[in-house]
């Protein structure tokens, strides 16, 4: 079974933290000013007098000019503005876009043609010669990345142009060396350059690009993961990523097998058999842990940003390829735990209450999971971590991964819950689908309604306390009658067998594989699903008392600044944790605390904390 991607410009988001979130983004991205981002390309270039340069306005952090990643991030901020662009059609932020694609054009121009990088030539010849330089290949992936977006999801011909003369420099480059001496290379660092190699062979099909592809082979990464070794415990974990995403491009691009087993097998031994924090997400202080040991790495340093973004990217390709929900399990998770966590806090305060901490947080570079944490924010301009990059990225992407097609685009497979709508052809005939979320609250009965507005009706008093329940309500119309089927995942997290409804009738449950299928002729119909939610424990893999809770998939967190023992069985969660302050207004506000405990604390959605001390793991007693 095979699915395939939504186009960004079908899918309209509805729902009020996604939009939250990706207008943050936006905010963010447009605030930054277009020549401090282009500062150490015109400085690379000679554009600017250099007796003046020192008054110009630059950045901080990694896009200092003094710092050897500067112009990493710029990269990042085109990609994100291309998908801003192609999901909303925002043509402020494209016209940004293009002037900084421009100004890269002068900048190569005057670089004699094809180099277009922020940093010089000679970074990379010094890693040929076994010197010391900050990850070149990962600075110039980013530029790449960004003018190939600025190709794809804007349409911008200038992009792809500079891209293409820039990638000649590389193959006169990489023709120097040897097959152990470009190892040798690719063992300091690669960034994603097999990817943007595939990427531009797949708009080309010009064979240079399967030249450099082979030449960016990561033989001494690849081989082993297919002669089905471990070489990841302790490796960094964002080096590779980025790698094994290059072998995903490259399988869609040539249809090889050998890059997709390459893909599988480094899922396998990353996720699969490594195990994964209840967040989702893995590794400490940037490197994987050792496979199911993951007692001994609850740090500060836990879950690194650009490892959450870029392993649910890998999870949608395998999703993609495999049709499998366990991908879309995962990306669930990690877009709760990390992606909403990691990224555009805002504290919300009325009534006169204060916080003595900020009221907002740009990103947090790591998730710390030791009892007691706190999340570090980072500045707008001064720190520009990578992580800087996949926020930007990740933010601007959320209208992906809820909506796919599947069977060559005879049917449609829903893999995410959020207010939202898609507008696709199926067999040719065009098909508009809504979803919507039922909140059960009585003032607001969709998710997309307007709120504050209350009419006398019977789902107060039918919902005295919170139900518990994801509710999606899918409305089906169609041009004229078509005949497809319809999935919808079934989250791995459900208490109680799910309940479906067409057109207000109770219908059976077709399970396949883990996807709700409802094949019928549709015309203008109604689906409605009911996902039974309730509190889960996960416990660490080696260390089975030590216990995490979510309420459905997201993760509670403790707000408490040291180690407390809980005491109950963790097999039956829902004795250790109860609903508090679970309703203001018209929302229920799924906070809970500790109950039956000799210290009882209150526990949150992670996503939901900005500044307190928290702990997420609790060492439990059974009695």
């Amino acid at each position: 079974m095979q699915f395939s991607g939504i186009s960004r410009s079908k899918v309209e988001i509805s729902d009020r933290l996604l939009i939250e979130k990706r207008n943050a983004n936006r905010r963010y991205m447009m605030s930054l000013d277009s020549n401090a981002l282009l500062l150490s390309y015109r400085a690379e270039a000679v554009l600017d007098d250099p007796f003046t340069m020192h008054l110009l306005k630059s950045h901080g952090g990694w896009e200092a000019p003094t710092c050897q990643l500067r112009g990493h991030f710029p990269g990042h901020w085109l990609s994100a503005a291309a998908m801003h662009y192609a999901a909303a059609g925002d043509m402020e932020i494209k016209a940004k876009a293009d002037a900084m694609v421009a100004e890269l054009a002068r900048c190569q121009k005057a670089n004699g043609g094809e180099w277009a990088a922020s940093i010089p030539e000679k970074y990379l010849d010094r890693i040929a010669h076994g010197q010391r330089v900050w990850a070149p290949h990962y600075t110039i992936h980013k530029t790449f990345m960004g003018l190939i977006d600025m190709y794809r999801y804007a349409g911008n011909s200038l992009a792809l142009d500079i891209a293409r003369a820039w990638s000649k420099w590389f193959l006169r480059w990489s023709a120097r060396f040897s097959r152990e001496e470009m190892d040798n290379i690719l063992d300091v660092e690669t960034g994603g350059m097999l990817e943007i190699w595939a990427e531009l062979y797949g708009i080309t099909t010009e064979n240079d690009f399967l030249t450099l592809m082979e030449r960016y082979y990561r033989g001494r990464l690849f081989d082993p993961l297919l002669k089905g070794e471990d070489v990841l415990t302790n490796m960094h974990a964002n080096t590779t990523i980025p790698e094994i995403l290059g072998a995903a491009a490259a399988y869609e691009v040539t249809g090889e097998e050998k890059w997709l087993r390459i893909v599988e097998a480094y899922w396998k031994y990353a996720v699969t058999l490594r195990g994964q924090y209840a967040t989702g997400g893995q590794t400490l202080g940037e490197v994987w842990t050792p496979q199911m040991e993951l007692a001994s790495r609850l740090g500060d340093k836990n879950q690194e940003h650009c490892t959450v973004y870029n392993m649910m990217r890998v999870a949608d390709f395998l999703l993609r390829v495999t049709g499998k929900k366990e991908y879309a399990d995962y990306r669930e998770q990690n877009l709760y735990n990390g992606i909403f966590a990691q990224g555009y806090w805002h504290g919300h305060f009325t009534h006169g209450n204060r916080s003595p901490y900020p009221d907002t947080g740009l990103l947090t570079y790591f998730l710390p999971l030791r009892a007691g944490g706190q999340k570090a924010w980072s500045t707008e301009t001064e720190d520009f971590f990578c992580c800087h990059g996949t926020l930007v990225q990740a933010n601007a992407s959320l209208d992906q991964g809820i909506y796919y097609t599947h069977e060559e685009g005879s049917g449609i497979a829903v893999a995410q819950f959020f207010a939202s709508s898609l507008d696709c052809g199926i067999n040719g005939i065009p098909v508009k689908l809504g979803q919507q979320i039922d909140t059960f609250t009585g003032m607001e009965k969709l998710s997309g309604s307007v709120t504050g507005i209350q009419a006398v009706n019977g789902i107060c008093n039918a919902n005295s306390h919170n139900p518990g329940i994801l509710k999606t309500v899918l409305s089906v119309s169609a041009e004229k009658p078509a005949a497809f089927e319809l999935k919808v995942r079934i989250p791995w997290w459900i208490k109680a067998e799910p309940v479906l409804r067409i057109n207000g009738e109770k219908a059976a449950i077709k399970n396949r594989e883990g996807w709700i299928s409802i094949e019928r002729t549709w015309n203008s119909d109604t689906v409605e699903v009911e996902f039974k939610k309730g509190i889960s424990a996960w416990p660490l893999p080696d260390k089975k008392d030590m216990v995490a809770f979510l309420y459905g998939p997201v993760v509670l967190a403790g707000l408490c600044d040291e180690e407390i023992r809980l005491e109950g069985d963790p097999e039956k969660p829902e004795e250790i944790i109860a609903a508090d302050n679970e309703r203001e207004w018209g929302i229920w506000m799924d906070s809970f605390k500790t109950t039956g405990q000799a210290k009882n604390i209150r526990m949150l959605p992670l996503y939901r904390i900005g500044y307190d001390p928290y702990t997420v793991y609790f060492p439990v007693k059974k009695v």
